[in-house]
């Protein structure tokens, strides 16, 4: 074997470590808080906390109405904290509905080390305690971007009203294999987030919202999601919707009425 052919395949192996060791640096991109933050609205709300396990706290926040029709558990993208996810709520109180976001390990308040299977534990301890206080077919699970994956296992595991998926991923598999098609994802990703798998467990209806436009995660993962049910997965299109704007469109606001009439 040459010295060409060997300097390539270490460099190549090199590549691979180096997209190991920093993935999760590229997938979550939180805004960290202070623990005596002071979260301010103009609207009633109360902040949560989640005591999970030795050094793991999820932090939350429950917006809440006069009797309420039902509650909405947020699950946001990959980015910022529910300091700033938190005005997307106004989209559900406005309808009579309770909304609670929570914070994933090491996003603002939250602490704990990130892995795949803990974050998911953590969101099933979550919606079990909700379980405990509002009746389970008036609680519906909304999941944004990266949401999208740990709402639809949560769906899949427990039996809420609806499912709302908001711009979803297939899985992120399919995601990494098409920023990076070189790379073995299936032997180096360590957050699969299989929404494919866990959609079709899923009972209850699903609403998926995605933008025509959306060149980060393009409507093709909404299709494909889809297709595994069309009985009981809707697709609802945002033409010249992109990735971080649906909530601009009327149509998106329409629709989210719509779904939370029934």
């Amino acid at each position: 074997m040459s010295t060409t052919i060997i300097y390539i395949i270490l460099g190549y192996l090199a590549i691979i470590l180096i997209a190991y060791l920093v993935q999760e640096k590229l997938i979550f991109k939180p805004e960290k808080l202070p623990q005596n933050f002071e979260y301010k609205y103009d609207a009633p709300f109360e902040e949560l906390f989640f005591d999970i396990a030795p050094g793991v706290r999820i932090n939350g926040l429950h917006f809440y109405v006069p009797e309420p029709k039902g509650l909405i558990l947020y699950f946001h993208g990959n980015s910022r904290s529910i300091k700033g996810w938190a005005k997307y709520a106004r989209d559900f109180y406005r309808y009579q509905y309770d909304v609670v976001l929570v914070d994933y390990r090491g996003f603002g308040k939250s602490t704990g080390k990130r892995s795949e299977k803990e974050m998911l534990a953590d969101m099933q301890y979550v919606y079990d305690h909700l379980k405990s206080k509002y009746v389970e077919d008036h609680i519906l699970v909304y999941g944004r971007s990266l949401g999208s994956g740990f709402a639809t296992k949560v769906a899949a595991d427990n039996n809420p009203r609806y499912l709302i998926l908001d711009a979803p991923y297939f899985s992120f598999l399919r995601v990494a294999k098409r920023y990076t098609p070189f790379i073995p994802h299936k032997l180096t990703l360590r957050f699969k987030l299989q929404t494919d798998q866990w959609i079709q467990k899923v009972k209850c209806h699903t609403y998926i919202i995605h933008g025509t436009k959306d060149w980060l995660i393009p409507i093709k993962h909404s299709q494909s999601l889809r297709a595994f049910n069309p009985h009981k997965i809707t697709l609802i299109t945002i033409h010249g919707g992109g990735h971080n704007n649906l909530p601009s469109f009327p149509e998106y606001h329409n629709f989210i009425r719509d779904i939370l009439k029934y």
